[in-house]
């Protein structure tokens, strides 16, 4: 596998309309979804729109609480070991782990305070790009990977014993806290904080856009709704919080569309 371990590899979407997601995401963030012709499931292949595969969409299992939800895939070496490691670190497996032909060995987890994700070793031996930091991203890749705990310190001391990530600065949030940037290696992977208003707790995923408020009216058009911003962040581009029509919160990072862009001076 040609990704570092503890790196992103994957996102997947679990809802209960995935012909309506599909509809959906294919308007807001320009994404192409295609069936994958995996037999014996309807599972769809998410892809940019330069062509990259970024993640899977299906329908969520009936009676599952805890959807609609997007999730992403963590990189390990050994599957097993991994999910060893988590329950003994006090997480929790939600799926056994399971080998799927030409795909590769996976599990479903929950960190020691519920916030669930994937470990996954693939077969194949191409780098996965559908995450990207921020100054090498195109749009429709991940570009940011965002943890609210309800304890950020000890989400941070779990995370740096099971995939090896490190803070990497931190942005003063005044009452909510530090917001704490945090690596695997040389890469930036986004950022862990505490609660905040309107949050959830759990993992959340930003995905570029080419214009945030062109995005935003987008959203707004395909039924989704604005939970907050768009918010100039560091670098110049705005961040957008979202969340579909059945639920699933995701967010949106882009430059300014020409509303927010100032003149030059003359």
């Amino acid at each position: 596998m040609a990704n570092p371990a503890g790196t992103p590899i994957w996102y997947e979407l679990l809802t209960p309309d995935p012909d309506a997601a599909q509809d959906f995401y294919t308007h807001v963030v320009g994404w192409t979804i295609a069936p994958s012709n995996h037999p014996g499931m309807d599972y769809r292949i998410i892809s940019a729109p330069d062509g990259v595969p970024v993640a899977g969409l299906l329908k969520q299992p009936d009676g599952m609480t805890a959807g609609p939800v997007w999730l992403s895939y963590l990189a390990v070496a050994d599957v097993d070991a991994a999910v060893d490691a988590i329950e003994r670190a006090g997480g929790a497996t939600h799926m056994p782990a399971m080998t799927i032909d030409g795909v590769g060995r996976m599990a479903l987890v929950a960190d020691p305070q519920g916030a669930t994700l994937y470990v996954m070793r693939g077969e194949s031996a191409e780098e996965s790009l559908a995450f990207r930091q921020a100054e090498e991203a195109t749009p429709g890749h991940a570009v940011w990977n965002e943890l609210s705990a309800r304890d950020p310190e000890a989400a941070l001391d779990f995370y740096a014993a099971a995939f090896g990530w490190r803070q990497d600065g931190a942005m003063p949030m005044g009452e909510l806290g530090d917001y704490r940037f945090v690596s695997c290696g040389t890469t930036r992977l986004g950022a862990i904080m505490g609660e905040v208003p309107n949050g959830r707790i759990g993992w959340q995923y930003y995905f570029m856009v080419p214009d945030i408020d062109a995005a935003q009216q987008r959203l707004g058009s395909a039924g989704g709704k604005t939970i907050q911003g768009p918010d100039e962040i560091p670098g110049g581009s705005f961040a957008l919080v979202c969340e579909d029509p059945h639920g699933a919160r995701f967010g949106l990072v882009g430059s300014g569309g020409a509303s927010r862009r100032k003149e030059d001076p003359i």
